[in-house]
């Protein structure tokens, strides 16, 4: 995982009249403990991954206690169809997974389960992974709440606030039979915050106190005549429900302003932001005191018309805030005002964008434009217009400073990456006359970044595990090669079921490359079935890749450590120029880099400080023999390539070197020699805590170079030197 809980699994059994302190993902975790849960599972994602590491790994003892089960979940699809648990019982679930993305895994079951309804409380944490942060596709979880007929809450980011709303979420999806999703925004899970405790509850029917008898309803099986009568309760029973649980116990909030002929209503996970832009403005104070009234919505689904009417009835104009498009609350609060024959006017994507992440500039500009354009009472203009013209100047001093635009820093492979050099070998094959430039289904995961800059691998990514199936469209309409990428992480979310079994059905005879680095890396190193490093699983619970590989049918399979990058070309190029039918699969296996460091670092750290001798290799670029060509860098990419001045006079090219980020993997060196570039990477081994033997050693070697450079002990020549001229000279 990416970080230790340790100190926040304490906090998760603290209890009445004691206070939590963390992010509020993990406010959440307690929240859900608090509400008396009786199981909780998911797919890790970000921003939610920590809810499923601090629940199924770091807290098993507590979760035990309570009688909770946990479970990380093989999919989006597998998280949501636990809740069918609540359809048949009353008692209490939690799934949680990433956004849209997640959602479109889990439709299937999330519709079934909201058609039958739910008897016990059902809560869906989304992450809603919007705006610039955002790592995948640009849309927003409501059309989901509004397709299905669920209930989706916002809340407003203030600890005290989410953990209370995640208490009344359990209660509002009881009340009404019917799941309900809650949205964090990558800000509002990470912030810090606090909140006073409450004991946790232990749930009435759990692992520790099973349900006593299966229950049996046909009602509640989402199959004709009962889909039927389902549909009738949704719009007859549970949506008028569900409003009048949200309005008795005001999951919504107000906040008054003396400016009351105008107002602003806004979705609850950007009302932090709503302040902060009126607080530039000068029309609010850092504590949330606001002199425009704010109706927060932390129920944005379904929308509470008696308030909307309440809200907006002695308003000249009202603003909404609504991120993203279509603007589904937008077209609803009109809707709603002209039946209630109110004639306020409402202003939204008029002022606001109608895409992109409402960050504090645009908030700020977006609300001064509704401002100059309503002109509430009270209010003098002039300090709002110079507050804007402020921050305009600031970014054109900058520009100005600048000369030039910010340079974009897209996302890369990490430091010693084991997924680098399997692009490296795909640019080096397409090099190859005998197989030119080649169609790349791509995929979801680390090995996205292949479609950016050094490497510019991957024609098309169309969704998790679905690297292979996305091929068969193009396969046979392309002259050349079409080759499919795939993470160990997509395998078994849902590659080996939707893409090669498919291809093995369909008799497709193409590539496969799936590339095993040994975690679900891209959101924190979780485990995964394949899953061997650290002995942190039982032997007998790990299921090979290529052991599932052969079970679907598959005849030609090959496994390759990825750093061998001449290796990996032959094995790519005898792939696609074979005579044998069928689809072929390249498991490219090494371990994730940074969870090896992760891993490994702390024990070298006790043995360095007990004494123990520790050899770490370092890989360096001799300065004479560098060309300044630097192919090395363009074919590896590596972020611990850099350049520097030429030492020569003579030669004006910036020589390539080795940053101290390196972490000894040996692609540079692998790369120059696979593509027959300079030989100038050399390898050195960095003794620490050596032994006399290390020492002697070091001083014959010095003492031998001094001697074949007709140096002496005493001239001006220092042992770095002299190391670095013999690692050169035993390299050769």
């Amino acid at each position: 995982m990416e970080r230790t809980f340790a100190r926040e699994v304490e906090m998760l059994r603290r209890g009445d009249g004691e206070y939590f302190e963390g992010e509020g993902i993990l406010a959440i975790t307690k929240a859900l403990l608090q509400s008396g849960v009786s199981y909780v599972g998911g797919y890790q994602g970000a921003p939610v991954s920590h809810l499923m590491d601090v629940l199924t790994s770091d807290s098993k003892g507590l979760m035990a206690e309570l009688g909770v089960h946990t479970e990380v979940c093989a999919n989006e699809a597998a998280a949501c169809a636990m809740l069918a648990a609540s359809v048949n019982y009353p008692i209490r679930g939690a799934v949680t997974w990433k956004s849209t993305v997640g959602t479109n895994v889990a439709s299937d079951a999330l519709s079934n389960v909201a058609s039958a309804g739910v008897i016990g409380g059902s809560l869906i944490v989304l992450g809603e992974d919007y705006g610039e942060g955002s790592s995948i596709i640009q849309e927003r979880s409501h059309a989901f709440a509004m397709k299905c007929s669920v209930w989706l809450v916002d809340p407003r980011v203030n600890h005290p606030r989410v953990v209370e709303l995640v208490e009344k979420s359990f209660e509002l999806s009881e009340a009404s039979n019917t799941p309900v999703m809650m949205e964090f925004r990558i800000r509002a899970c990470h912030v810090t915050g606090r909140f006073a405790t409450k004991n946790n509850k232990k749930p009435k029917f759990s692992m520790n106190d099973p349900i006593p008898e299966p229950e049996y309803n046909l009602d509640r099986i989402a199959l004709p005549p009962s889909t039927y009568l389902q549909e009738k309760m949704k719009v007859e029973q549970r949506f008028p429900a569900a409003i009048q649980f949200i309005q008795e116990n005001g999951m919504n909030e107000f906040f008054d302003g003396d400016c009351d002929d105008v107002g602003i209503i806004c979705q609850g996970g950007l009302y932090n932001a709503v302040i902060r832009g009126l607080q530039q403005l000068g029309l609010a104070d850092p504590f949330g005191k606001t002199r425009i009234p704010i109706y927060c919505m932390n129920v944005t689904y379904p929308m509470i018309p008696d308030e909307i009417k309440r809200f907006c009835a002695n308003k000249r104009s009202v603003c909404i805030v609504e991120e993203g498009f279509p603007d589904y609350l937008e077209q609803a609060l009109n809707a709603t005002l002209r039946k209630a024959d109110l004639n306020t006017t409402v202003v939204g994507k008029d002022v606001f964008p109608k895409a992109g992440e409402y960050q504090s500039e645009v908030m700020m500009n977006g609300l001064a434009k509704f401002i100059e354009g309503a002109v509430p009472k009270g209010i003098d203009l002039g300090p709002v217009a110079t507050a804007t013209k402020s921050v305009a100047d600031t970014k054109a001093f900058a520009a100005e400073l600048l000369g030039a635009p910010i340079p974009k820093r897209p996302p890369g492979f990490c430091t010693g990456c084991p997924e680098r050099p399997v692009f490296s070998a795909l640019k080096l094959v397409q090099q190859d006359p005998e197989i030119g430039k080649m169609h790349v289904s791509a995929d979801i995961g680390c090995h996205t970044f292949s479609t950016l800059p050094p490497f510019n691998i991957g024609n098309t990514v169309t969704g998790y595990g679905l690297g292979l199936a996305s091929s068969a469209g193009v396969k046979d309409s392309l002259k050349g090669h079409t080759i499919s990428i795939m993470g160990d992480g997509g395998f078994w979310h849902n590659g080996l079921s939707t893409g090669i079994t498919g291809a093995v059905f369909n008799e497709h005879d193409n590539l496969l490359i799936v590339m095993a680095n040994g975690y679900s890396s891209a959101t924190g190193q979780q485990q995964l079935p394949s899953s061997t490093a650290g002995g942190l699983r039982p032997a007998d619970t790990v299921v090979p890749i290529e052991n599932a590989l052969k079970g679907v049918g598959v005849k030609w399979v090959k496994k390759q450590y990825t750093y061998k990058v001449g290796k990996m070309r032959k094995l790519i190029k005898q792939a696609l120029t074979s005579s044998e039918k069928g689809l072929k699969v390249i498991i490219a296996e090494a371990e994730c880099q940074i969870a090896k460091q992760r891993r490994e670092k702390p024990v070298s750290t006790r043995l360095l400080k007990s004494g123990k001798r520790i050899v770490r290799t370092r890989f360096g670029v001799d300065e004479d023999t560098c060309t300044g060509d630097h192919s090395c860098i363009r074919l590896s990419g590596c972020p611990s390539l850099s350049v520097k001045p030429n030492p020569d006079p003579l030669r004006k090219d910036p020589v390539a070197s080795v940053l101290n980020s390196c972490v000894g993997c040996g692609l540079c060196g692998e790369v120059s020699d696979a593509a027959v570039l300079c030989p100038s990477f050399y390898k050195a081994e960095i003794i620490q805590n050596p032994r006399l033997i290390d020492r002697i050693a070091h001083k014959i070697r010095t003492s031998v170079i001094l001697k074949f450079l007709g140096k002496t002990e005493t001239s001006e020549f220092n042992d770095e030197e002299a190391s670095r001229i013999g690692t050169k000279m035993a390299a050769e």
